[in-house]
């Protein structure tokens, strides 16, 4: 299995009628992941043992998957390995994973992850984009400053709104016109 590439892999996660930006770390061979407990994603995770993956280039749906729900119209059902595992329609490709909680604390559980299966559904060339790049700095900020209100996040989001209106495209500047609401 080769779309995961060595460090921390952005992707959409899915788990059952949940979708959420979260980070694979990838080393070595070894894949995992850290989710903050109370989450759906992290009760889907500890309940189910799967995830997948979505590979998507849509700044504006890593945002509102950060803060929002997507209806259920936007999820396809996938047999894997004899359970029925929950990807997004729009998905370039999608790499489905057994997961299992390896440990917990109160605040965060890590999770490793096994590969399943990967599909490739359409392969386009998507250009470094300092304005998607940043979209995605962005909401990372965004999700824990609604948890902490620390400052220091909500200047590390200013900055990267400024790289987002002078190196985003359209989607760049609608999802962080998005964010900025969220952050509101």
């Amino acid at each position: 299995m080769g779309l995961l590439k060595g460090g921390i892999n952005e992707i959409i996660a899915t788990t059952a009628g949940n979708a959420a930006p979260i980070g694979i770390h990838y080393r070595d061979g070894r894949a995992g992941m850290v989710l903050f407990c109370g989450s759906h994603t992290a009760e889907n995770v500890e309940r189910d043992g799967w995830i997948v993956a979505n590979f998507i280039h849509d700044p504006v749906l890593y945002v509102q998957t950060a803060f929002s729900d997507l209806p259920v119209e936007m999820f396809a059902d996938e047999p894997v390995d004899g359970r029925t595992m929950q990807r997004l329609q729009g998905a370039d490709a999608w790499a489905a994973f057994s997961a299992e909680v390896e440990r917990k604390t109160s605040e965060a559980m890590m999770v490793r992850l096994t590969p399943v299966k990967e599909v490739i559904r359409e392969v386009r060339l998507h250009p470094v984009n300092r304005g998607f790049n940043s979209i995605i700095d962005a909401t990372v900020h965004a999700t824990r400053l609604k948890i902490s209100r620390d400052p220091g996040l909500k200047k590390m989001i200013d900055y990267h709104a400024g790289i987002v209106r002078k190196c985003g495209g359209r989607r760049e500047l609608e999802a962080l016109e998005l964010l900025l609401k969220y952050c509101e």
